[in-house]
């Protein structure tokens, strides 16, 4: 299939491309790695009439690390965040997750932000931005502002981003010390959009007992799913848990759906499985690194 008429745009720079996303308004879509969006245009299920190409804008290329996290600009591709060992440093979750998103080829033109825009409840970088409570930079030709993770994603395939704005770059937060992260998911094969999917973040506290325990989950809801199960691990040493209990309280909190990929009960039982499976993972983590001083830039 063809996609319907659209007038391209290819902006060079990006006070331009702010000034096309605000002359289109809702009849347009920006276009970066285009991984998700070239399907979605052939298949005529979307049809803007205009599409801002910001592959040119070389200033929103960028990853940006520091104490404070990592900055993915709006066309840093998926491939160049999955292998900087800066970024595996201060935000090993992202790499972790990374690991599962579609396919070398795909990794090699996808951006992070293109990712996070498309807010697909079964995508894996939703739920780890969620998950480290992230946010997302926003720019249009008036204003810019920043939205909270917790309030980007609106449903499936919806953000809040306004008509005439562009992401330009989105912010995930470092660990903190003692701090340790895992991610895992069942798909039907590798690269398949997952079954359910689970990003953890256990942080300890000097005495190296749990101080703090967040789950977000993928494919359970319309939008990324997280958990604080923090008091339900309660403040012990995380060699002494049985994770099954915080599995147990996240297969009571979560309502899946079925589709033709799998059952809701069957999505439950999943989610509860990778619950201790990714918590004993970032606990392990946590615990390997408990005795540091945190993350050395």
């Amino acid at each position: 299939m063809k996609p319907s008429a659209f007038v391209h745009h290819s902006p060079a720079d990006l006070g331009e491309a702010l000034g096309a996303l605000a002359e289109v308004g809702p009849d347009g879509k920006v276009l970066a790695g285009g991984q998700s969006l070239i399907p979605l245009l052939n298949m005529r299920l979307a049809a803007p009439g205009h599409l801002v190409d910001i592959n040119r804008l070389s200033e929103l290329d960028t990853v940006e690390v520091s104490r404070a996290g990592v900055r993915v600009g709006a066309l840093a591709r998926h491939t160049r965040v999955l292998h900087s060992a800066e970024v595996a440093r201060v935000q090993p979750l992202l790499g972790q997750a990374l690991r599962h998103v579609a396919h070398p080829v795909i990794r090699n033109r996808g951006t992070v932000v293109g990712s996070l825009v498309h807010a697909d409840p079964a995508a894996e970088l939703p739920a780890v931005l969620s998950v480290l409570g992230g946010s997302v930079e926003v720019a249009s030709a008036r204003r810019r502002r920043t939205i909270p993770a917790e309030e980007f994603f609106t449903g499936p395939l919806e953000s809040a981003l306004a008509p005439g704005e562009l992401a330009v770059s989105v912010l995930f937060p470092a660990l903190p010390p003692y701090g340790g992260a895992a991610f895992a998911e069942i798909a039907r094969r590798h690269g398949d959009y997952a079954l359910v999917g689970v990003a953890a973040v256990v942080v300890l506290d000097e005495d190296l007992r749990v101080s703090s325990a967040r789950a977000g989950y993928l494919s359970v809801a319309a939008t990324p799913f997280v958990l604080d199960l923090t008091e339900v691990v309660g403040r012990r040493p995380p060699a002494s848990y049985d994770w099954e209990t915080a599995a147990a309280y996240a297969r009571s909190r979560i309502d899946p759906e079925a589709d033709i990929h799998a059952g809701a009960e069957y999505r439950r039982h999943l989610a509860g499985v990778l619950t201790v499976r990714a918590l004993g993972a970032a606990a392990a983590n946590a615990l390997e690194i408990g005795t540091s001083e945190g993350v050395a830039l």
